[in-house]
């Protein structure tokens, strides 16, 4: 097949299934080129062959299918039924300005600026640092900084019918909570989407003033005991979910000892409540910190 000089007549024409199993493999490039759509004529057919020389037959096979099963289980686009109903739900779902009465406090955006939000709430529930392994892979940095709020406190006002998901639990990407979510051009993390709630990521809110910074200030450090490097800013270090593990490193020495004094309150109460069973326990009802990789995903 011939395609050097009608890029759009090879898009419109190409068609794998119509080909015999040798045939669609020789046509590599066009297939390639067909996930391209955004880069001008001149530069998207020799990045598609540059793609299509770095592929086997079986890299080739999954290449193809995955891209079509990846547009159809995300269902980018317009619409907003049926498998897209998503969109109708938060933390997707666009605010009416004249019911929601939506207060935006702070607006954000991708690198691309293609994903655009505001936010309606000053200060987040929660902000920590997660060195959990996912968290480390996923961003390509030795932590995560994440700040919680609800599904509701944001509003998307471009580019949601162009996010991507990544389940890391399955490694899939289905639409599966908790996930992370990002920008499908840019590929900028957006957040991480819980049953309940969302995890932003600061460095993409304009916080304009000192007093907006201290709001995202870090209370935290969850799962320190997986960190590939040490921060000595004196904040609790948990060594893994934050309140369900140890206290480690440079924690402050009152908050160790706030920590002991509950959970002796805690030990205490069970050996009232049922002696047998908080002996059986042991030291070892202590948890020593969390699953593995699992990171911010498991708080919400």
């Amino acid at each position: 097949m011939t395609t050097t000089r009608c890029i759009p007549h090879a898009i419109t024409i190409f068609n794998p299934s119509f080909l015999p199993l040798p045939h669609r493999f020789m046509s590599v490039s066009a297939i390639a080129l067909r996930r391209a759509p955004l880069l001008s004529s001149s530069t998207a057919l020799p990045r598609a062959r540059l793609l299509a020389a770095h592929l086997t037959r079986p890299q080739f096979f999954k290449f193809c299918t995955t891209s079509r099963r990846m547009d159809k289980d995300q269902s980018r686009g317009e619409s907003t039924t049926g498998i897209s109903e998503w969109k109708q739900r938060p933390p997707y779902r666009v605010h009416d300005k004249n019911v929601d009465n939506f207060d935006v406090k702070y607006t954000a955006n991708c690198h691309c600026g293609k994903v655009e939000y505001q936010l309606s709430r000053r200060e987040p529930l929660d902000s920590k640092l997660c060195h959990c392994t996912t968290c480390q892979t996923q961003h390509a940095a030795p932590f995560q900084w994440a700040a919680i709020f609800h599904k509701e406190d944001i509003n998307f006002t471009n580019g949601h019918h162009n996010l991507e998901w990544y389940d890391p639990s399955e490694k899939s990407i289905e639409h599966k909570l908790p996930c992370k979510v990002r920008c499908s051009f840019c590929h900028s993390p957006i957040m991480d989407e819980g049953r309940n709630m969302i995890l932003l990521f600061p460095s993409l809110i304009h916080l304009k003033t000192d007093e907006d910074k201290a709001y995202f200030k870090p209370r935290c450090h969850m799962f320190y005991g997986q960190r590939v490097m040490d921060i000595p800013d004196g904040l609790p270090k948990w060594s893994g979910i934050n309140n369900e593990s140890d206290l480690i490193e440079d924690s402050p020495p009152e908050k160790v000892r706030e920590l002991e004094r509950k959970r002796e309150q805690e030990r205490e109460q069970k050996m009232k409540e049922n002696p047998d069973e908080a002996t059986k326990e042991g030291t070892g009802a202590i948890k020593q910190g969390g699953k593995s990789g699992q990171g911010a995903n498991t708080t919400k």
